[in-house]
């Protein structure tokens, strides 16, 4: 119960921020608002040095250790324990036809795919449908905000920032469960990052270390890109989109 209390406590503190985050900076839809340049720069090199010195090359030796099965294993594992955050954004987001189709393949691949290892869901129509408590504040109306790049995190917005806080606190993984059973999420989440980052190395690595300005590159990558999934006009063509989705899917 206090465990409970503690969590109410931490979403109001947290959409209490949010509102006030949402109502700092011009609409922006269609530029880029980028106020806090000088400190994302420095938070993107030390990303940038974090990538070189321990992402890049844990991500090539769990390539190399690693059979494809077993990375693709990884990978639908943590997907499908993202699945409950999204059915609740679903839910406040009244998307009710989402939430029931994550319902379903929440049940698939955790009863007929063990666990969520394997992906039958998808073999039966049930693809992958993610939603965040970001897209649930662009449902409800809030402004994307400033731009922001995280440390350890990477691009992002006020509103996406908040909203990577208030999934936290509202994921029934977090919520629900004691310690230690709470952190399997976040440790397989972790690998699968990894397995990303091996993936696609060679996009990534294109962006970070070849492009004359990475940080330029990244910052327009994320926000064409997620504009794109919420539904927006963006400027670029939909190479630029496809080449953002390999980089950080």
């Amino acid at each position: 119960m206090t465990s409970i209390k503690t969590a109410l406590r931490t979403m109001i503190g947290l959409s209490l921020m949010t509102v006030l985050l949402a109502c700092a900076g011009p609409d922006v839809s269609g530029g880029i608002y980028d106020p806090f340049e000088r400190q994302n720069r420095e938070v993107h090199e030390f990303n940038r040095q974090v990538d070189k010195a321990f992402l890049r090359p844990a991500s090539m030796a769990y390539g190399g250790i690693l059979p494809a099965p077993v990375r693709i294993g990884v990978g639908n594992f943590a997907s499908n324990l993202s699945i409950p955050g999204a059915i609740v954004n679903d839910l406040l987001q009244l998307n009710i036809e989402d939430a029931v189709h994550n319902t379903f393949r929440l049940l698939v691949n955790t009863t007929v795919g063990l666990g969520g290892v394997l992906d039958p869901a998808l073999a039966i129509g049930l693809e992958p449908r993610d939603s965040n408590f970001g897209e649930t504040m662009h449902v409800w109306g809030f402004k994307e905000g400033a731009y922001v790049e995280l440390p350890f995190v990477g691009p992002s917005t006020t509103r996406d920032s908040v909203g990577m806080a208030v999934d936290l606190v509202i994921d029934p993984l977090n919520t629900l469960f004691p310690a230690p059973e709470k952190y399997i999420a976040p440790a397989v989440a972790a690998a699968a990052t990894v397995g990303d980052r091996y993936r696609f190395g060679t996009t990534i690595d294109s962006v970070l270390y070849e492009s004359a300005d990475s940080y330029a590159q990244s910052r327009l990558f994320y926000l064409e890109s997620r504009r794109f999934d919420l539904g927006g006009e963006t400027e670029s063509d939909d190479e630029l989109y496809d080449l953002y989705e390999e980089a950080y899917e």
